[in-house]
């Protein structure tokens, strides 16, 4: 059976964690959607530009993921969207799977109680924005249910192996980190 992905991208997103992310799920032949949220070409932390396939307002697909990747700004841009908001509440409540990276799980997660009395973590010093039930966690990757958090830019390939391992299973996850000669995530 065929999984479905959705990442959203806004101006200031975190290129490393994004693409990362886009390149390892069409690894593991994930489709992922890459929707820009006011735009079609986005700009990222770095200055580079990337181009989406589509805006968020015109996505209307049934998804199995929706991925945040971080980045300060392009999170504090997402965060400003009821839109995004909904999205996240209604797949959280529908038990999909919601990985969000850097400074995502603490801008548009911590927010909206999706953290509340779970594990998480998030690009250090950012864990200030996590209530006190959370239970903030110092590992690469930290998965709590259908929540999968990260880091930040030097964990995305963890990051994204651990959303195909939950999308697909454990082998194919393997393989396709052994074809990358990425370490073996150690927890």
């Amino acid at each position: 059976m065929n999984k479905n992905a959705l990442i959203i991208l806004a101006d200031g997103f975190e290129e490393i964690e994004a693409i990362s992310v886009i390149d390892i799920l069409r690894r593991a032949f994930i489709h992922i959607t890459v929707c820009g949220l006011d735009n079609i070409t986005l700009t990222g932390s770095r200055n580079i530009k990337v181009q989406a396939d589509m805006k968020l307002d015109d996505f209307n697909e049934d998804v199995d993921a929706l991925v945040l990747p971080g980045g300060s700004k392009g999170a504090d841009n997402l965060s400003k969207s009821n839109k995004v908001k909904e999205l996240i509440l209604r797949l959280n409540q529908e038990n999909k799977i919601i990985a969000s990276i850097c400074a995502s799980p603490a801008i548009l997660l911590a927010p909206l109680g999706i953290l509340d009395k779970k594990s998480a973590t998030c690009y250090p010093g950012m864990q200030d924005k996590f209530s006190t039930s959370t239970k903030y966690e110092e590992k690469d990757v930290v998965i709590d249910g259908n929540l999968i958090t990260s880091r930040g830019p030097a964990t995305a390939i963890s990051f994204a192996l651990k959303i195909v391992e939950k999308l697909t299973n454990e082998d194919s996850a393997e393989d396709i980190r052994k074809k990358l000669l990425a370490p073996r995530y150690a927890g």
